[in-house]
């Protein structure tokens, strides 16, 4: 055990080794496993009410309380305020969607989105990287790297511009990439490497960078990201009153997000700060459905921390040797193998949570009404939506549930596939998106093409509205 209040401990039962906070290498120095990061809540007293952080929407002038990350910081308590580094994250709401409760067979009220396409950079990955620059500050990092499937490159491009203390490396492969998050990375001054490659590959070389060159990595293998990023539950319990929903859906890529959401719950329950925790669904796309499959298909699980390894690294075996890349029009989400799985299998644990998988056809038909019902996304975003549908479909959830279902990012960060969509030509999304899984738009909005006479446009606006 450590002596420091604030460590990082391995994830395995039987390994349970410990490394300073301050140390940036990110894997067990005994077993190489995953890290967490651990507290002595004794000698870092936590609040004795969630409700006593709402005293910090007093002090909104106060950086660090208006921060929706940093005004929680008692609960993730690894950095003193003048360490911490902030661009003003986290100021997200939670909508109410009674027009989406209507369409999925909810009751009125029950329905909640929670939207993280507000932040800087348009995606929840500021809330892990003000967390991860704050720890990299404290580590005297100069540089900083990521391997990215666009969101994340974005999120490390801006804090770099914005803070100026580090300079931004992005690894990107050679596949799928929007350009709306391609230009933040370039557009921030990032140095943009695109390797032949997937997102597994290039997460592969970032990290042999990283460990070569003493760059500060700041994907989501990097424990303190995910600090950052449990304060989306935060705010989605403040906006809640405090009160836990029943359910919490959440895209599935690299699986921070549910390892993040896991970890969350697992403190608050632990410290006595909730009284029940709401389960978790986590959304695979088709094309990259890892979790799914283990979970779903070959029946792995938590056990304690004693997962299966062998019937891991058998299904990755398995797409070597068909040579099986990921492939989906969710691009954020396009990943074989998340380097979080030991701890979102924890998160399910913890959270009693099921596992589902969504087509690019359900993730772009729920795209459509999640933008019909006002808030525009990303399709990754959208599986969340297209997975609480299937579990209303399959009865796993109750029209009287109260549900949270987590956009992820910004309409704005792929434009291309949404006017794809509402083109309503099948054949448009092969041309500009290479993508075959999406047959046809069932909530197409099509631009109505008219001659230039006021007749003509009047009576196509009598027609349609």
């Amino acid at each position: 055990m450590s002596t420091e209040p604030v460590y990082q401990k391995c994830l395995d039962p039987d390994c349970g080794a410990t490394q300073e906070m301050r140390v940036a290498t990110f894997t067990c120095p005994k077993c190489g496993g995953l890290l967490d990061v651990a507290y002595d809540w004794e000698r870092l007293p936590p609040p004795r009410s969630l409700r006593e952080f709402e005293a910090k929407w007093s002090q909104r002038t106060d950086p660090i309380a208006f921060s929706g990350v940093w005004r929680f910081r008692e609960l993730l308590p690894f950095a003193d305020r003048d360490e911490i580094l902030t661009i003003g994250e986290g100021q997200t709401i939670l909508q109410r969607a009674d027009g989406m409760a209507n369409r999925v067979g909810m009751k009125q009220g029950c329905l909640f989105m929670q939207y993280e396409g507000m932040n800087p950079s348009g995606s929840f990955k500021d809330n892990g990287m003000t967390a991860a620059f704050t720890h990299a500050r404290q580590t005297g990092a100069r540089r900083a790297a990521c391997a990215s499937t666009g969101n994340t490159s974005a999120s490390l491009a801006i804090f770099c511009s914005a803070t100026g203390l580090m300079r931004g490396i992005v690894f990107i492969g050679s596949g799928k990439i929007s350009y709306g998050k391609l230009a933040q990375a370039l557009d921030h001054g990032a140095l943009t490497i695109q390797i032949a490659g997937d997102f597994d590959d290039a997460m592969e070389r970032v990290q042999q960078v990283a460990s070569r060159l003493g760059v500060y990595l700041v994907n989501s293998i990097n424990p303190f990201r995910l600090e950052g990023q449990k304060t989306v539950m935060y705010r989605v319990l403040e906006a809640l009153a405090w009160e836990p929903p029943d359910w919490i859906i959440v895209p599935g890529g690299n699986l921070g997000n549910s390892s993040a959401f896991g970890k969350a719950y697992m403190e608050l329950r632990e410290l006595g700060l909730v009284k029940k925790v709401p389960r978790l669904a986590v959304i695979n796309a088709g094309g990259a459905r890892t979790f799914d499959e283990l979970v779903n298909k070959r029946g792995l699980t938590w056990n304690g921390g004693r997962f299966s390894r062998a019937a891991v690294n058998s299904y990755y075996a398995e797409l070597d040797a068909a040579k099986s890349r990921a492939n989906t029009i969710a691009s954020a989400i396009e990943i074989n193998r998340p380097v979080n799985l030991p701890k979102a299998l924890r998160a399910i644990d913890v959270m009693n949570g099921v596992v589902r998988m969504a087509s690019d056809q359900e993730i772009m038909d729920a795209k459509a009404l999640v933008g019909a019902g006002g808030l525009g996304c990303e399709p990754a975003s959208a599986a969340s939506l297209a997975g609480l549908i299937q579990l209303r479909e399959q009865g796993v959830i109750a029209p009287s549930d109260r549900v949270v279902c987590i956009l992820t990012a910004h309409q704005m960060k792929d434009s291309a596939a949404t006017v794809a969509y509402h083109s309503s030509d099948p054949d448009n999304f092969q041309q500009v998106l290479g993508v075959r899984g999406v047959k046809r738009a069932s909530h197409a909005n099509r631009a109505v093409q008219v001659p230039n006479e006021l007749e003509a446009i009047v009576r196509s606006i009598e027609l349609y509205s």
